[in-house]
């Protein structure tokens, strides 16, 4: 009786451990997470269902994070390779512009949204993660603050040979955060479209111009 009364509670486990063993994989779950996603949005305006494409950059940073460890090194590295090749240097050379409009970039949120049109200017929306000019009382704090960022730097002249190394890394960096951090949080306003030469060069002038407010 004892025998048997084992047996009719072991089969149920065997059948239920059986069962998750043949269960989905975590590629199956992935692929239907992301139908059940596309599913579930329209195009709208310039918003288009091609934003929920994933590049290597973003899929393997999710995959790490939905993992709770660090991705591998060897994967980092190759997509910092891959989006430093991505990086458009300014075509005549110059890399600062006006800060002034540069500080107009950073205080707009707009752009990108099913209520713009593909021809409205883009804002850079930078103070919504950072603190940069001292007159600005309203920031985020996700980034660091980049008040004094080319004072600190020591950039007292954009045209000394000192300064070329900081002006490449601050282009590269805002042009795409990823050739710098595979997974940087930071968006990458040149690669993605989002800012245009011009615009990148106000928002450098922001932060690296001796004679902006941000390095007084």
């Amino acid at each position: 009786m004892l025998k048997q009364t084992v047996w009719a509670v072991a089969l149920p486990a065997v059948v239920l451990l059986g069962a998750c063993s043949s269960g989905r994989s975590s590629a199956d779950y992935d692929k239907m997470t992301a139908d059940i996603v596309k599913a579930s949005f329209g195009e709208r305006g310039i918003v288009k269902l091609d934003r929920l494409e994933q590049d290597m950059a973003n899929r393997e940073c999710a995959a790490a994070d939905v993992a709770g460890q660090a991705m591998d090194e060897k994967v980092a590295k190759a997509i910092e390779e891959a989006e430093m090749k991505t990086i458009r240097w300014p075509a005549d050379g110059q890399f600062l512009g006006d800060w002034k409009e540069g500080e107009k970039i950073a205080q707009s949120g707009r752009g990108l949204t099913w209520s713009d049109k593909a021809t409205d200017v883009n804002g850079g929306n930078c103070y919504n993660c950072h603190q940069i000019a001292k007159t600005e009382i309203s920031f985020g704090t996700l980034g660091p603050s980049l008040y004094n960022y080319g004072k600190l730097r020591g950039v007292s002249d954009p045209n000394s040979p000192q300064a070329k190394a900081m002006l490449e890394y601050t282009w590269g960096k805002l042009w795409n955060s990823r050739a710098y951090n595979a997974c940087s949080q930071m968006p990458r306003v040149g690669h993605k479209g989002i800012l245009n030469e011009k615009q990148l060069k106000d928002v450098m002038a922001l932060l690296l111009d001796p004679k902006s407010p941000v390095n007084q």
